[in-house]
């Protein structure tokens, strides 16, 4: 597996998780993203950094998410703070040059009301 995620798990609603996908091969000059998907429906892109650690997010999570990196640990992050219901998913880490075109096997994210 290229990319490895981690952190998933119950939490209450106003809680925090954080995210991990440790990568196999260097990620330096990629941009790494996290997507998420719930049963039914498309996956939906959360958040992106580029290699110049340039970052974006989609508008319900903006200011309750940060993504960030470390390169020398081949490892990106998503810290999820003031989580909601809405929040729940399973999470998945992309990694590309221009496109997205690995991806990790995901981790659930379950926040409870």
């Amino acid at each position: 597996v290229q990319l490895q995620a981690s952190g998933g798990g119950l939490v209450q609603a106003g809680g925090s998780l954080r995210l991990s996908c440790t990568s196999r091969s260097d990620i330096r000059f990629k941009r790494m993203g996290w997507y998420r998907q719930t049963p039914g429906n498309e996956r939906e892109l959360v958040a992106t950094i580029t290699s110049g650690g340039s970052t974006n997010y989609i508008d319900s999570v903006k200011g309750r998410f940060t993504i960030s990196r470390d390169n020398g640990k081949k490892t990106v992050y998503l810290q999820m703070d003031s989580l909601k219901p809405e929040d729940t998913a399973v999470y998945y880490c992309a990694c590309g040059y221009q496109t997205f075109n690995s991806w990790g096997q995901g981790t659930q994210v379950t926040v409870s009301s």
